[in-house]
């Protein structure tokens, strides 16, 4: 297969970094320098050279608790994106990273994955192909962890939370003609409900609770894989850890 493909599936850089040290000659096959467009073996060696390695470790993943009015991506119908956030007085002061904030670490941030408008939480932008490809990539296999109040549909509360709804919430529901994959649903008290999801249609959790009557009144993500929220204040923003992995 392609060169910059095998390296991606092996998890060393995305295909358009790939591509890129490739160009440089960063890249070695079965010792030699590796050439644009070049296809290899399953059991190709693959070498990365130091200067790659060391333009990877220079790249970012930041962590921002979204608030409500913010989109993941470009702005849209005059609301901001997220990314307008990440300047050096947003910056959590309970950050422990080395890192200083430049404006060189904008260049090429992008969200790796979405969060509704009207949603906050946890969402992550990125530098590294490797992180967006494991969060986002077809083959991902992450789950989401959201806390989520409701209300009866008419807006009236206590909401009707039964073992029925449970169920249904859990494994049973079809969206866009499709059955969703099964989910983890408990109730934490009487209004709010953890959902675990390792999918992501558009605003699927909002949709599934319609579904049963029940009217999402706020949504949270608060983990992404082996990554949490924390108490990252709501409108700030953190590096993503040296020791942390999603």
């Amino acid at each position: 297969m392609r060169l910059s493909k095998r390296m991606s599936e092996l998890g060393l850089a995305s295909r358009r970094e790939a591509d890129e040290w490739i160009a440089r000659g960063w890249v070695k096959v079965d010792g030699k320098t590796a050439q644009t467009g070049q296809k290899v073996r399953p059991n190709a060696c693959i070498e990365i050279l130091a200067k790659a390695k060391r333009e990877q470790s220079e790249r970012v993943t930041i962590l921002i608790n979204k608030p409500v009015g913010y989109v993941s991506g470009q702005a849209e119908d005059g609301y901001e994106p997220a990314r307008v956030l990440v300047r050096a007085e947003n910056h959590w002061d309970g950050d422990r990273s080395a890192r200083r904030f430049s404006f060189s670490q904008l260049k090429g941030l992008v969200p790796a994955g979405r969060l509704d408008i009207d949603s906050v939480g946890l969402l992550v932008l990125t530098q590294d192909g490797r992180v967006a490809r494991a969060i986002i990539g077809e083959d991902s296999e992450l789950d989401k962890e959201y806390i989520v109040r409701v209300v009866n549909a008419d807006g009236s509360a206590p909401p009707q939370i039964d073992a029925q709804r449970i169920r249904l919430l859990r494994h049973g529901l079809v969206l866009d003609g499709k059955p969703l994959l099964p989910a983890g649903v408990e109730q934490i008290n009487e209004s709010e409900l953890r959902f675990t999801l390792r999918e992501g249609k558009k605003r699927q959790i909002r949709r599934m609770c319609e579904a049963v009557g029940l009217k999402v009144v706020r949504l949270k993500r608060v983990r992404i894989g082996g990554v949490r929220l924390g108490a990252l204040p709501l409108g700030k923003w953190r590096y993503l850890d040296e020791h942390e992995f999603f």
